[in-house]
C-alpha cells in the first residue's frame, strides 16, 4: 500500500547483555534426587546446566550510536521486517539481508540526525495536526480512518507505532522547509532564462517517469573514498544495464531517502528536474540506464522507464469557486463545524439562500468580503483536499461539508474553461518549477552535511 510509511519503533535507552540467569528458589527435591545430587558430590546435573543456558538470552544490543540516542537491534529488526513485507507488496526483488539491513540502518541515522535537530528547533506536530494527516492518509486509500487501523493492525503493525512514523514524517518535513526549502531563492534573471529556454525548445517539452540511485560521498572526502564511492555507483548501473530490477538495486546501493521505494521519482517535467538529471535522460530512450553522474553530493544513476509529451502552450483547465471557511478552535469542535456548514448548505440547496451573502456573514477565510469568490483556480492552486472535493462538482453545485488542513468547507463550483496561462502565470510557473529544481538538489547537499556533523558510531558488526 503506498500510503504506508515505514514503521518506526520506540527508542529503548538501556540495554544490557543478561550476564547470568536470575536466581530463584529451586523445586523441591525428591528422595531420589537427593541423592543423585549426594553422589555427584556437588556437580550440577547436565538437565540443569541446559536448562540455565536456555536462560541466557540477549536482551537487545546497540548497532549505532547517533548523537545522543541509540539504534537498538529490535528496532533495526522490525524496520526491515516491515520493510521486506513493503518490497514483497511492491513486487520487488528482496536483496541480501546483509544488505538490505545497512541500508535500512542508514536510513535511520539520518531519521534520527533530522528528528534530534527538528527537537533543537522546537518543531513540533500537535495532536489535531496529526490526526488530520492520518485521515488523509486513511480517505487517500479509500478507507475510513478505523478500516485504515483494523488494516494496519492485520498487517502487523501497531496503529500507535504507525503514528508516532507520521508525527517524525511531519517533523522531518517541516525541517526541510524550513533549513531547506525557505532559503531557496530564484533570481527574475533566472526565470527570464528560463522562459527563453522553454521559448526556443519549439513550444513543448517532454516528462520523464524515472528512477535515481545516489551514491553519496562525504565532505572533504578522501580520494580513496571518492573511488569507493564511483565503484559503488557503477556497479549498481552494472546490475541494472545487466536487466536486474532497478527497485533492487535502489534499495541495495542508493543513499538517497527514496532507496527503499525502489528510488522512484515518478513522472517529472524536464523542467522540474536536476539539471544533471535533465541533460541525461534526453539521451536515454525508454529502458536505458545512464552512465554514472557526478555531482557536489555524490554519484548518480538514472533509469528512465517512460518519456512523453507535453505541450507547453496547451490549454489549461481552470475553475472558478467560491467558498465557506468554518475553522475548529476551543469552543468550535470538529462537530460543531460540520453541522454549522451542513445547515448552511441546507439553506442554499432546499432554501434558495445565496452562497455570497452566506460566506460574508460566516466565513472565517479571507475571501469572506468577496462573497467567498477564489477567482479562476489551476491545478496545484489549492490543497489536494480542496482541489479532490471541488474536482467532482459541476457548475452550480454545491458540496458536502469537508474537511482541509486550514477547517471545514463548503464549495461551490461556479464555471470551469480551459485557457492559455497569462503572462503572469507563466513567470510563477517558471519560478516553481526552478525553485522544485533547486530544492532537489539543496536537499541532498543539505542531507549529507548534516550526516557528516552528527557524531556517529557504528557497532552492526558486534555480533
Amino acid at each position: 500500500m503506498r500510503a504506508l510509511l515505514a514503521v518506526a519503533v520506540l527508542c529503548v535507552t538501556s540495554f544490557a547483555l543478561a550476564q547470568a540467569p536470575a536466581r530463584t528458589r529451586p523445586p523441591a527435591q525428591t528422595p531420589a534426587q537427593t541423592q543423585t545430587q549426594t553422589q555427584t558430590q556437588g556437580q550440577v546435573p547436565a538437565p540443569r546446566v541446559a536448562r540455565q543456558a536456555q536462560r541466557i538470552v540477549l536482551v537487545d544490543r546497540i548497532v549505532a550510536v547517533v548523537g545522543r540516542e541509540v539504534v537498538t537491534a529490535s528496532e533495526l529488526a522490525a524496520r526491515r521486517e516491515m520493510t521486506e513485507r513493503q518490497l514483497q507488496r511492491q513486487g520487488t526483488p528482496l536483496p541480501e539481508r546483509s544488505i538490505l539491513e545497512r541500508q535500512i540502518l542508514e536510513r535511520l541515522i539520518i531519521d534520527k540526525a533530522q528528528l534530534q535537530l527538528a527537537a533543537e528547533n522546537g518543531i513540533r506536530v500537535e495532536d489535531g495536526q496529526l490526526d488530520r494527516a492520518l485521515e488523509r492518509i486513511a480517505e487517500n486509500n479509500n478507507m475510513s480512518l478505523s478500516a485504515f487501523r483494523q488494516f494496519l493492525e492485520k498487517d502487523g503493525v501497531p496503529f500507535e507505532k504507525f503514528r508516532d512514523e507520521v508525527r517524525q514524517q511531519i517533523q522531518m518535513q517541516r525541517l526541510r522547509e524550513r533549513e531547506v526549502d525557505e532559503r531557496i531563492d530564484v533570481s527574475d534573471s533566472e526565470i527570464d532564462q528560463f522562459l527563453d529556454d522553454s521559448k526556443a525548445s519549439s513550444g513543448s517539452r517532454s516528462e520523464y517517469n524515472l528512477a535515481h540511485v545516489l551514491v553519496r560521498v562525504p565532505e572533504q572526502a578522501s580520494p580513496e573514498q571518492v573511488e569507493q564511492a564511483r565503484q559503488k555507483a557503477e556497479k549498481a548501473r552494472g546490475e541494472s544495464v545487466a536487466g536486474a530490477d532497478f527497485a533492487k538495486v535502489a534499495a541495495s546501493y542508493s543513499d538517497a531517502p527514496d532507496a527503499l521505494q525502489g528510488g522512484s521519482m515518478g513522472w517529472r517535467a524536464e523542467d522540474r528536474l536536476p539539471e544533471i538529471f535533465a541533460g541525461a535522460v534526453k539521451l536515454l530512450r525508454p529502458g536505458q540506464t545512464s552512465p554514472v553522474l557526478r555531482s557536489p553530493g555524490g554519484f548518480h544513476v538514472v533509469k528512465l522507464f517512460e518519456r512523453r509529451g507535453a505541450g507547453e502552450g496547451a490549454p489549461v483547465a481552470q475553475t472558478h469557486a467560491r467558498h465557506i471557511l468554518v475553522r475548529t478552535s476551543e469552543v468550535v469542535s470538529e462537530a460543531d463545524a460540520r453541522r454549522r456548514l451542513a445547515d448552511l448548505r441546507e439553506r442554499i440547496v432546499t432554501g434558495g439562500a445565496d452562497f455570497a451573502e452566506l460566506a460574508r456573514l460566516h466565513s472565517a477565510d479571507g475571501s469572506a468580503s468577496r462573497g467567498g469568490d477564489l477567482d479562476w483556480l489551476l491545478p496545484g492552486d489549492t490543497v489536494p483536499d480542496f482541489e479532490r472535493a471541488m474536482s467532482t462538482l459541476k457548475p452550480g453545485e454545491v458540496s458536502q461539508p469537508f474537511k482541509s488542513p486550514f477547517g471545514w468547507h463548503l464549495v461551490q463550483v461556479l464555471e470551469r474553461r480551459a485557457a492559455a496561462l497569462t503572462q503572469d502565470r507563466r513567470r510563477l510557473q517558471a519560478r516553481l518549477a526552478l525553485k522544485e529544481r533547486k530544492s532537489d538538489e539543496a536537499f541532498q547537499e543539505w542531507l549529507r552535511q548534516l550526516r557528516d556533523r552528527t557524531y556517529v558510531e557504528m557497532r552492526l558488526e558486534d555480533r
